[in-house]
């Protein structure tokens, strides 16, 4: 059990609650960001399904594991946002060295491509959206991506040389632009709704597994849909909540799961993933810093672009925000936009040093997090947000007369 759990002593607690059936029907996997929460969650939703004489081994051939391992498990539902592109990409580079090296690890690798990129579309399943305005552009998308993905999937042959590099960037590009244009920022309450409608289905193919990412972004609405599911929760179902900001989740919430505890993994346990999953070992850094090598933009020039932003705030001086935008390859993935006004908060912190400053800069970090709801929870454009965005810090500035040390730009 929990063989793709490395470095995380918590999946002894899982496999020992699990062996006892101890395990509740609700729980918490909290800890950092790549720390494997996800990783769990589906390898306890594909234990608990398992029917095989040892139940739990990664090698079981059960017809509940394979679907389980290939994630198109039709008792499985994984709700919730999520940064998938990184990793698709990074994916999808180890599956291509391997395949022109014909490495020992081929079927590893295709196996970490498929399941990277169908982490992503389980979270579009029709369960989910069905009403939702966008149906029948994701649906168009979806298929496309199917069809290419049942080129690459097992038992077939795979497509060798350009056409099978061809079908992985086809891969890459769609899977961008679905994260990028429908992913939302938050669980709507229509999809917890259809997600109850689901789950209080009976079936006759064992325990329902609902994941739900990233708990402590869910709005009141939602997390108070939610409560009234986990207090009479449906029968056959576990439900398997995540989230790296534990303290940010309702108490009432918390109150009705079990936590399971993830810790930071030391330099040492991080170089040695990285090495395992991606086949890289000469990186120095953390599996949260090897996946920002495959942002479209590197983290340097989203810098580079953040700093002209602010330097234009300081000297009062226009910039061009479409050379900005088009830089910063129009913010897609979301991942770059989030760089992006990180680095417009770093900025500003030499305004720390005095309670004077410190008012300021509470109030220009909160129109750079208006900024970004904006764009991401209200679809606002890009440009168009951080023209606004501009002019708002630009007045902030002139209000308050203070003239920012440029050394906060160094």
């Amino acid at each position: 059990m929990y063989d793709n759990l490395v470095y995380q002593d918590v999946s002894k607690l899982l496999i020992s609650d699990i062996k006892h059936n101890h395990l509740p029907g609700a729980v918490l996997f909290s800890g950092p960001d790549a720390s494997g929460k996800l990783t769990a969650a589906l390898e306890t939703a594909r234990i608990l399904s398992c029917t095989g004489q040892n139940r739990g081994s990664w090698q079981c051939t059960c017809y509940s594991c394979m679907q389980q391992k290939a994630l198109t498990y039709s008792n499985l539902a994984v709700m919730g946002p999520r940064d998938c592109f990184l990793e698709i990409a990074a994916a999808r580079k180890v599956f291509i060295d391997s395949c022109r090296q014909k490495a020992s690890y081929i079927n590893a690798s295709r196996y970490l491509f498929l399941r990277s990129i169908r982490k992503l579309t389980i979270r579009f399943s029709a369960i989910l959206w069905n009403g939702e305005n966008n149906i029948n552009k994701i649906s168009a998308l979806l298929e496309e991506i199917n069809d290419d993905l049942q080129k690459l999937d097992f038992p077939r042959e795979l497509p060798e040389g350009e056409e099978l590099e061809k079908i992985c960037d086809n891969l890459v590009t769609n899977s961008r632009k679905l994260e990028s244009d429908y992913m939302y920022n938050t669980i709507p309450i229509s999809q917890i709704r259809n997600m109850e409608t689901w789950a209080n289905i009976k079936t006759d193919e064992g325990k329902k597994t609902i994941i739900i990412e990233n708990a402590e972004k869910m709005l009141s609405s939602v997390r108070n849909a939610l409560l009234k599911i986990l207090e009479e929760p449906p029968a056959d179902c576990i439900f398997i909540l995540t989230s790296s900001n534990k303290n940010a989740i309702l108490p009432t919430v918390l109150s009705r799961v079990r936590a399971y505890n993830f810790k930071l993994r030391n330099s040492d346990e991080q170089k040695q993933v990285i090495s395992r999953v991606f086949h890289t070992p000469e990186f120095q850094g953390n599996v949260s810093d090897y996946l920002l090598t495959f942002l479209p933009v590197s983290p340097d020039v989203i810098k580079q672009q953040a700093k002209i932003f602010y330097s234009g705030i300081i000297n009062r001086e226009i910039v061009n925000m479409e050379a900005i935008v088009k830089n910063c390859d129009s913010f897609k993935p979301k991942k770059i936009l989030q760089l992006f006004l990180k680095d417009l908060i770093d900025f500003q912190k030499n305004l720390l040093k005095t309670p004077a400053g410190c008012q300021v800069s509470a109030c220009a970090c909160d129109k750079i997090r208006i900024c970004y709801d904006n764009i991401n929870s209200y679809n606002q454009n890009v440009r168009a947000a951080l023209e606004t965005l501009f002019r708002d810090l630009s007045a902030l500035n002139v209000r308050n007369e203070l003239i920012i040390s440029k050394t906060g730009l160094a």
